[in-house]
């Protein structure tokens, strides 16, 4: 029985020492195969790695039936999507578009857009829809849509060409894909250019501010506007910074600088001095691409983004005008974050957000 017992025992030995030794084979064996991988390309991208994601509604206000009080809509609300990564930067960037989120999310050719670039720097990102407009879309006045036939107008007013399908020389565009041109015009939503959807966006955007936290505002044409009256509507210091693709909006001091228009589709509005000051407490950047200068309507844009740096700079404040021509960087559009080149405009943002000490 003692011999059985010592037998059985030897062999049990026996067997853990296989087993360790085996696992050690397979420790060897492991750290020889990943000393033998290749080592990552210089330049690879650093991975995408979320702490969170989700969605919200902010703002708005609910209306009742005026032929039964018992029934009421939720309307006029603003929509927030957001990307918060791990080990995440202290400021988070805030996508304003002003025609879909679908601009921030991919380049022209279905490569990789605004959105992925710089969670990859792990920047929190937040797609923002105002009232009215995409996923925010429920609005408490009527609204009459008519078919408009934008096709045209927008390939000229983006600057791909001067005149349709006839494409400026080293645009930034992939001009010899179809699929691609049918991606940039269907990426659109009904914008409403009037002063009063414009102020009720600066309205939402602004409860949206205070409720994120630190953010830069990053927007692209009319969404410049709105965010400036969001700006003026936050009741925090949420607002660190505004990057502002090629705005065709502004604000300034009644009595200052261009005169308003509150009938023109992009304004500009004015507001009394003490409330334009609050536009002085954060760096601005005012972007524009290439044959601004030429352009009868952009040129005037152009103009007046010059002339609002001016006025903020001489309140105190701190913005400047970048042609992005100027860095080197050519054959850029009206949607330069969307361009065959958009790492580089990127790259350019990176430098103004690690200049103004908000990368952190």
């Amino acid at each position: 029985m003692n011999r059985d017992k010592t037998y059985s025992c030897g062999w049990r030995e026996h067997g853990q020492r296989l087993a360790l030794a085996g696992l050690a084979w397979v420790f060897v064996s492991t750290a020889f195969a990943q000393s033998q991988r290749p080592p990552a390309a210089p330049g690879a991208k650093p991975p995408i790695i979320l702490d969170s994601t989700g969605a919200f509604e902010v703002g708005g206000k609910v209306i009742r039936n005026p032929d039964n009080p018992t029934q009421t809509l939720s309307c006029d609300h603003g929509y927030v999507e957001y990307f918060i990564p791990q080990n995440r930067r202290q400021v988070g960037l805030i996508f304003w578009h002003s025609s879909s989120t679908k601009v921030w999310e991919n380049r022209w050719d279905g490569g990789e857009g605004y959105k992925s670039l710089f969670l990859r720097q792990r920047y929190p990102v937040y797609l923002w829809d105002g009232p009215r407009v995409g996923r925010a879309n429920w609005s408490c006045e009527p609204i009459n849509y008519k078919p408009e036939y934008f096709d045209q107008r927008n390939y000229l007013a983006w600057r791909f060409g001067p005149s349709f399908m006839n494409w400026h020389p080293g645009v930034q565009f992939p001009t010899g894909d179809v699929e691609a041109w049918n991606q940039a015009t269907r990426a659109r939503y009904d914008e409403f250019d009037t002063l009063d959807n414009a102020l009720l966006q600066g309205e939402a955007g602004g409860l949206a501010i205070d409720k994120l936290g630190p953010v830069v505002a990053v927007t692209n044409s009319a969404g410049g506007w709105r965010a400036l009256l969001s700006a003026l509507n936050a009741k925090t210091g949420n607002m660190k910074g505004l990057v502002a693709y090629e705005t065709p909006g502004f604000v300034f001091p009644e009595g200052e600088g261009v005169p308003p228009a509150p009938k023109a589709p992009f304004g500009p509005n004015a507001v009394p001095l003490a409330e334009f000051m609050k536009l002085t407490k954060f760096p601005m950047q005012m972007v524009f691409g290439d044959h601004t200068a030429t352009h009868p309507t952009w040129s005037i844009h152009l103009k007046n983004a010059r002339t609002f740096c001016e006025v903020v700079n001489h309140h105190g404040g701190d913005c400047e005008v970048l042609l992005l021509s100027d860095a080197g960087l050519q054959g850029n559009t009206h949607i330069p974050f969307a361009d065959l080149n958009n790492e580089a405009v990127a790259a350019e943002l990176s430098k103004w957000l690690r200049r103004k000490s908000l990368d952190k």
